[in-house]
Formats: structure tokens, C-alpha cells, sequence
């Protein structure tokens, strides 16, 4: 029997027990059963991407966790595209993107809020101290409280991610 077959027994297993309760639990977070469907299949898309699949004592706690993470993505997600559409609705007609521009936008939006958030606080400040402010890594060192050379690693560190978003790992 081929090694992936005991892993999508074991995902079939675990949706046939426990998919109605996750769907539950979602929806009281959500508070709409449409976003509670889909986040639970994409709980269950995250196993099935996964190379190995380990036995979880607790199920639900462990589906409970994939699913916590999801929610904290679709909040953040809801609050970013709300904060794009008050950006646009400040544009005059003329200057506001095409529809195809504003999803491409929004996409990179999420995707530059996602390796902001892959960072570690202190390199995601100095990172954009560096970006936002112009900050020089010396006046970094001296905000964070750190050596210049721990400055210019963070700095260097958020740019390698930045490089990797556009260009690939």
C-alpha cells in the first residue's frame, strides 16, 4: 500500500467525524455559515497539502488550531480589503484603478501583509522604520536599543523576504 494512502485515509477519517463540529464551531466565530464552509474545507486542504500527517491525540483540538490560525488570516484579510475600499472610495474617478489593477493590488497587499507578518516584531519595525520613516540603520539602533550591526541584520533579514515575495524562495 503506497505511504500517502494510510495519510488520506486518516484525513477521510478525521472529515467524516469531525467536519460537522469544526463547521459549528466556525460559524459561531464567523458569524456566517458561507465563511464557516469554506474555512473548514481549507482546514482539511491544509492536511492534504501536508507531506506527513501525524496521528493527533485530540482532533478536534488539533483541527481547532489549523482553523484558529484561518480565522486570524480572514480577519486580517476583511480588515485589509475594508482599508483598500476607503483608499478607493478616496480617489477621484479618474485616478482610481481599473477593476483588474484593484485586484491585483489588493492581492499584493495581502501577500506584502503576509511576509509583514512572517517577520519578527523587531525586524518588521526596523524594517519599516527603514521604508516608511528613511530611517538610517544607525537611528534604527539607537530606537530599538540594539547594536548597529543587529539593526542592519534585521533590515537585511525583512529584504531577503521581501526578495523571496517577488522573485521566489
Amino acid at each position: 500500500m503506497p505511504a500517502a494512502e494510510p495519510a488520506l485515509q486518516q484525513i477521510h477519517t478525521l472529515y467524516r467525524h469531525h467536519h460537522g463540529w469544526l463547521h459549528g464551531w466556525l460559524r459561531r466565530q464567523l458569524g456566517n455559515s458561507c465563511d464557516a464552509a469554506d474555512l473548514a474545507q481549507d482546514v482539511f486542504m491544509r492536511l492534504l497539502a501536508r507531506e506527513t500527517l501525524e496521528t493527533p491525540r485530540e482532533p478536534r483540538a488539533y483541527l481547532g488550531t489549523i482553523a484558529r490560525g484561518l480565522v486570524a488570516d480572514h480577519w486580517r484579510r476583511r480588515a485589509l480589503e475594508q482599508a483598500w475600499r476607503d483608499t478607493l472610495a478616496h480617489l477621484p474617478e479618474a485616478e482610481a484603478p481599473s477593476p483588474e489593477d484593484r485586484l491585483v493590488l489588493l492581492e499584493t497587499l495581502v501577500a506584502i501583509d503576509r511576509m509583514l507578518d512572517a517577520l519578527k516584531p523587531r525586524v518588521r519595525t526596523a524594517f519599516l522604520w527603514a521604508q516608511l520613516e528613511g530611517l538610517t540603520c544607525p537611528q534604527i539602533a539607537k530606537r530599538l536599543g540594539v547594536s548597529l550591526a543587529t539593526a542592519e541584520r534585521y533590515v537585511a533579514t525583512a529584504l531577503r523576504h521581501c526578495y523571496a515575495l517577488r522573485f521566489g524562495p
